[in-house]
């Protein structure tokens, strides 16, 4: 059975540095595959922990961060 997708949709600046990040410093072939990745990623953190609450403030400020070095902040 094939894979099933969807659409999410970032700022075009973002995406643009994306692609530059992408083309310079990663094995991705495209925008969709990073972000993909980096979600999975940020799930994955979180099922491990298997914690009540969805985000605690630490969780937050480890986000904010990794967002940040991403460039999304």
């Amino acid at each position: 059975m094939p894979t099933k997708y969807t659409t999410v949709s970032i700022p075009q600046a973002l995406h643009k540095r994306l692609e530059k990040l992408i083309g310079e410093k990663t094995g991705f072939k495209s925008v969709s595959d990073y972000v993909t990745y980096v979600l999975r990623e940020v799930v994955a953190m979180h099922e491990s922990r298997r914690d009540p609450e969805p985000f605690t403030s630490q969780d937050v400020e480890e986000i904010k961060a990794r967002l940040k070095a991403l460039g999304y902040l």
